[in-house]
């Protein structure tokens, strides 16, 4: 994964629900060239690191040995837009797990206030379907999770850390 939009992870529990920061910074490219003279992050990418908290939250409840992939946004509703030098704070909760997918409901909140609300369904890649193989190269999935302080915090539903996992 090239691009991040989760900067730290400041809560996790398995198959429950995450939370975690996006701080927003005239300093990325996207958030100067979205609207010039008015910065700010752009909402496909509020939604991008929603799911890409939510697909972590997805992911780990299967020990990462399933391929998770943003299915569908089912709702989007932005009651105001993400400025440069906002804190946003991402909240994920898992609502359902099926066999061939999973849904979550997430929340962004700047100063105290509701600044989105996004439903997302995530979808298993069964082998041979549209990629073979695993979705990130030996390591990187790690190595993503380690600088966004996931190991930190991730607990289970009785609050134990996590051993490591072999499929990352």
């Amino acid at each position: 994964m090239r691009w991040f939009w989760v900067d730290r992870f400041t809560e996790f529990v398995s198959g429950s629900h995450a939370a975690g920061f996006k701080n927003v910074s005239l300093a990325e490219e996207a958030i100067d060239d979205y609207c010039p003279g008015y910065p700010m992050l752009p909402p496909p990418l509020i939604i991008e690191g929603m799911a890409q908290m939510g697909g972590i939250l997805v992911a780990e409840h299967f020990l990462f040995e399933k391929r998770v992939v943003l299915a569908k946004v089912g709702k989007a509703v932005f009651h105001r837009p993400a400025r440069t030098g906002d804190r946003l704070l991402y909240r994920v909760k898992m609502d359902g797990v099926q066999d061939n997918g999973a849904t979550v409901t997430s929340t962004s909140h700047c100063d105290g206030e509701l600044q989105a609300e996004i439903d997302l369904m995530f979808a298993f890649l069964e082998e041979g379907f549209m990629v073979d193989g695993p979705l990130f190269d030996d390591g990187d999935l790690e190595s993503m999770l380690r600088m966004m302080n996931f190991f930190h915090v991730a607990v289970d539903a009785n609050g134990t850390r996590f051993p490591k996992y072999k499929n990352l």
